[in-house]
């Protein structure tokens, strides 16, 4: 149970820091910062969280930014990826994208929800914390992680396995609209090819068109959607066609070539495995070529860093302490019960939990819907809260 005095200074303490939470988040999106192009947004976030009080900051070989304070063996972070998507078709903005401007208890911009938000706030509780101090027990990192707009995950992955930092708990601060978020459908992407036979134009009846082969496979693919998995909590998988290419010797030949991408969205009990098993069965021709690609992306580190794009379904039980812990922090700073629900986009939580099983917790400032969209705007109210929700977080952390 949080102490009164505790919950009070805590709520006072984020309040007090409200312009200047809004100032940050103001400040960040005015630095564009796609995937592999964050080094700006770095060397702003590198400086703002020390100067809230966070010492020991490093960048690590992939450009992931790592703050840490405290000594104690029970390991908590949090983690805001620094890069965002592009703006899109400019005329779909009724403001500038990168304007960082503060109206009527909003800052607008690109990445103010998805999601320089939640790392504003997450510096807003390291200066809590810097204020009220940290139980001796606790180790706390702050990571702005890279790339995950490119390929969630990669940036965990290399934590996990080249930094060896392996928490007990990660908070993500994705946009959750201050909810609690314990899971996430998992998403692959698949490549299929197909190979035919080119003729002349004139005659496409000598050939076989490899366009005709991928349009009847999209075809079936789109009837596939209706029989997938579901799931009382994660709801239904989903397949999807995204792009179709193809290749021919000419515009007057038959072309000999086709591709198509799949977008697939798993939920629990679908696997990679399962996947492609299902369309194998509904191919079953040895011609058609089915594989899930590998991203290999460069950093702005210059460094090389790759994965498979398989990202595996996470769930979190509502039981699990982490949850729990959660949702008793929410209860007793803000004196009501937190939604708890899911994400429909997906995070670096695939590798977190779903690879590697360390337990997450989802909180953030922001709608969801508002990610990656024009107009993104978010709450200042909602960024107070959640720097208050992290600090108070950290202060009890216990598992």
């Amino acid at each position: 149970m949080m102490l009164k005095e505790k919950r009070d200074r805590i709520l006072n303490i984020a309040e007090s820091y409200r312009d200047y939470t809004a100032s940050i988040l103001s400040r960040l999106v005015r630095i564009p910062s796609l995937s592999g192009r964050e080094e700006a947004m770095m060397s702003e976030l590198k400086r703002l969280f020390s100067d809230a009080g966070i010492k020991n900051i490093h960048t690590d070989g992939l450009g992931n930014l790592i703050g840490k304070t405290g000594h104690g063996e029970k390991i908590l972070a949090f983690d805001g990826h620094m890069d965002t998507v592009d703006t899109g078709i400019a005329d779909n903005w009724i403001f500038d994208p990168f304007s960082g401007r503060i109206d009527n208890g909003f800052v607008l911009g690109r990445g103010s929800v998805d999601q320089k938000g939640g790392l504003a706030s997450m510096i807003t509780a390291a200066r809590i914390l810097d204020e009220t101090g940290i139980p001796d027990y606790l180790t706390v990192y702050f990571i702005g992680s890279v790339m995950e707009e490119d390929c969630d995950g990669l940036c965990w992955k290399y934590i996990i396995e080249k930094d060896r930092i392996r928490p007990h708990a990660v908070i993500l601060t994705e946009p959750t609209n201050l909810t609690i978020a314990r899971g996430q459908r998992g998403r692959m992407e698949i490549e299929i090819e197909f190979t035919g036979i080119s003729s002349h134009g004139s005659a496409p009846e000598h050939g076989k068109n490899a366009i005709y082969l991928a349009s009847d496979a999209a075809l079936k693919i789109r009837d596939l959607n209706g029989s997938l998995g579901n799931h009382d909590f994660l709801g239904k998988g989903s397949i999807a066609v995204t792009r179709i290419k193809s290749d021919s010797p000419a515009l007057c030949a038959i072309p000999d070539y086709a591709s198509i991408y799949i977008d697939r969205r798993l939920t629990l009990g679908e696997t990679r495995e399962s996947a492609i098993a299902e369309l194998e069965n509904v191919f079953q021709d040895p011609r058609v070529k089915i594989t899930v690609p590998y991203y290999q992306g460069l950093s702005y580190t210059g460094m090389s860093y790759g994965m498979e794009k398989y990202y595996p379904t996470w769930i979190m039980p509502e039981d699990h302490k982490a949850i729990q812990m959660g949702t008793d922090v929410y209860n007793e700073l803000f004196n009501s019960e937190p939604v708890v629900g899911k994400w429909l986009f997906s995070t670096n939580a695939i590798s977190i939990k779903g690879i590697y099983d360390i337990p997450v917790l989802g909180f953030g400032p922001g709608e969801e819907s508002l990610a990656h969209a024009p107009n993104e705007k978010v709450s200042i109210d909602q960024l107070v809260k959640a720097s208050a929700f992290y600090a108070a977080f950290a202060l009890g952390f216990q598992l």
